[in-house]
């Protein structure tokens, strides 16, 4: 570590701590030339997760589009606000976990689990959400995804 004060390279650490979250590393250093005593701190860099659009785009993982189109998909049923919660929490859990290898998964894969999800909650909200998700074209789309659910 480079010391502020003079620039040299070697120095020697006197204490180290974590903080309470335990996201970061709190290091005393001490220049082994000039003695000066400085701080320094380390945080993991984590990768964010990336979604890999049907056209090869990608952008960034971002839960808050899932818990739109899953509210949408239960709006006016009977579905509490908790159990929406507790979905989307599951949906990030398992998306980061498909993706973990390569911080990237791709939205087909993310619609699967929206989908899954969705069928043991409620079906008529599946529905609805397969209706975009699958870009229904005609009624007979939905009757054969309906006859599906039976």
């Amino acid at each position: 570590m480079k010391c502020p004060l003079c620039g040299h390279l070697d120095d020697k650490v006197i204490e180290s701590r974590q903080n309470i979250s335990g996201t970061s590393l709190r290091r005393r250093r001490e220049c082994l030339a000039c003695g000066y005593r400085f701080t320094s701190y380390e945080r993991i860099e984590e990768i964010p997760l990336m979604v890999v659009k049907s056209d090869g785009r990608r952008e960034p993982f971002d839960v808050k589009k899932i818990e739109r189109g899953l509210v949408r998909a239960l709006e006016k049923r009977p579905v509490s606000q908790v159990e929406i919660e507790e979905l989307l929490n599951q949906l990030e859990d398992e998306a980061a976990m498909e993706g973990k290898a390569n911080h990237e998964i791709p939205s087909k894969t993310i619609g699967e689990l929206v989908m899954k999800k969705l069928e043991t909650v409620d079906k008529v909200a599946y529905v609805r959400f397969a209706s975009v998700y699958k870009r229904f074209g005609s009624v007979d789309e939905f009757i054969k995804e309906i006859e599906k659910l039976k």
